[in-house]
């Protein structure tokens, strides 16, 4: 699916797309992607949302003037049965009825993920996992450049795989992202390096089971051959058993030290030994992050990036320059001793478990949103042991409060800016405050880095408020 020889991918996808009628579903940061790169393509474009014009900004109407249709407010069936290709946003559900319906009549449905890899030259290394994605996929970017590669950074961490194509060349690298909600819709995607980071219960309120969310999760390894590459954690059984349906070779990680082929910690080193190499890609005092888990994630970027011919001196020099990702344990501001953190990424509760362990100082964490099907009660041991206090904000803060009963002392707030103040009230000099929702943010923002943006500018409010200036 990535071409006929000779013919560059520009020249392929407008012969594949010009003059089709193509509908794209959902009008956030991906649909609008979608639909530029459609238009670009010579395609008839019709853009829908549930939402009114009103409620989705200035990109949409944006798209209505460069000849996009744009079709508001809901979906209507017959749209979707007439066209030519429908292609859906990741926060569009894959059973949505007007898709089921489209599917029945022999349309073809697939996500902005799998329409940007069918046009894809050179590589792809697709990362996925409950947790660590984002700084996994950010370190990986960081370690190909500093080996001078043409490494091309995105998917589920901010920008569309489809904003990525623009002059790649068989010699790009595409480092992607890739969540459940997008592996659902693929068809053809393939990835010459899978590396599945981890797995814990998570998305319960789009996949509904656990067996559905680990089906969605294990279709990274659906279309690889025995020429590509899976990188799996030896320390997660539940990893483990999904790469089992992978033909492609393993290359495994771990915390641990491992014998035979694999990425793994010998004491402060990290190592890599496969095939004739056995050497070290970086040290653990090089990792200027917080938390054992992330530098388990540099750790699996590593060993991808050295499949992908990086030295280990560049790894080692990505590895030292890199400080953090936003919205993963991001470092906001210090005001009197008390040091703030932006996690809102940790949007289940392993992830939010692993963030509060991840000081060794006293927390004060901010919790709560969306529900998403996880235990609370999973982090109140990490609560009993770490935190000084929670702050629960959102729909779920009275779940929160109701699972950590007895552990912690647990606030209710009605708003982020109260879950703040408070927080600062509660802490002592040489606290951490982190923001670690553990939830969706739908309830109160329209996405993750929404609400990390929120938090940092409550923090900025905070600060400007004890230095006496105006807020």
């Amino acid at each position: 699916m990535r071409g006929v020889i000779g013919e560059n991918a520009g020249e392929r996808a407008r012969r594949e797309l010009e003059g089709r009628a193509v509908v794209v579903v959902g009008l956030a940061r991906s649909g609008v992607a979608a639909c530029d790169f459609l238009l670009a393509c010579g395609a008839f474009v019709t853009a829908t949302d549930v939402k009114d014009a009103g409620d989705l900004g200035l990109d949409v109407v944006r798209l209505g003037d460069r000849g996009v249709r744009l079709d508001l407010g809901g979906h209507r069936e017959d749209l979707f049965n007439k066209a030519a290709l429908v292609v859906t946003s990741p926060g569009v559900s894959w059973d949505l009825p007007v898709l089921v319906s489209a599917r029945r009549a022999g349309v073809p449905v697939i996500g902005e993920l799998e329409l940007a890899s069918r046009y894809i030259q050179g590589r792809i290394v697709a990362i996925t996992g409950t947790k660590g994605k984002s700084t996994t996929t950010s370190v990986l970017g960081a370690m190909l450049r500093e080996a001078g590669l043409d490494a091309r950074v995105g998917g589920n961490i901010g920008t569309p795989a489809v904003s990525l194509l623009d002059r790649a060349t068989a010699q790009s690298t595409f480092v992607l992202e890739v969540s459940s909600f997008q592996l659902e819709s693929i068809r053809f995607f393939h990835p010459d390096i899978a590396v599945f980071l981890n797995f814990t219960d998570d998305h319960f309120d789009r996949h509904g089971s656990r067996e559905s969310y680990a089906s969605a999760k294990a279709r990274i390894f659906m279309n690889q051959t025995e020429n590509d590459w899976a990188v799996v954690n030896a320390d997660d059984s539940r990893v483990q058993d999904l790469a089992r349906s992978s033909r492609a070779r393993q290359l495994r990680f771990s915390e641990h030290c491992l014998t035979g082929e694999g990425a793994f910690f010998d004491g402060n080193r990290a190592r890599m030994r496969y095939g004739e190499n056995d050497e070290d890609l970086f040290m653990l005092g090089d990792v200027r992050l917080p938390g054992r888990h992330l530098a388990v994630d540099i750790l699996a970027a590593g060993a991808a990036a050295r499949l992908l011919g990086a030295t280990p001196e560049s790894i080692m020099r990505a590895v030292r320059a890199h400080v953090e990702a936003e919205h993963v344990l991001e470092r906001v501001a210090e005001i009197d001793g008390v040091t703030f953190y932006n996690d809102s990424k940790a949007t289940n509760v392993e992830a939010a478990r692993r963030g509060i362990e991840a000081f060794e100082q006293p927390v004060v964490a901010i919790m709560g949103g969306r529900h998403k099907g996880g235990d609370f009660s999973l982090l109140r041991g990490a609560a009993a042991a770490h935190t000084r206090a929670v702050l629960a904000i959102g729909e779920a803060r009275a779940l929160i409060a109701e699972r950590l009963k007895g552990v912690t002392t647990v606030v209710a707030c009605d708003s982020l800016r109260e879950a703040v103040e408070r927080a600062f009230q509660v802490a002592n000099a040489g606290d951490v405050v982190v923001l670690e929702p553990a939830c969706a943010s739908f309830d109160m923002y329209e996405d993750y880095a929404h609400r990390g943006r929120a938090f940092k500018e409550e923090v900025r409010r905070l600060a400007l408020a004890r230095d006496g200036g105006a807020v």
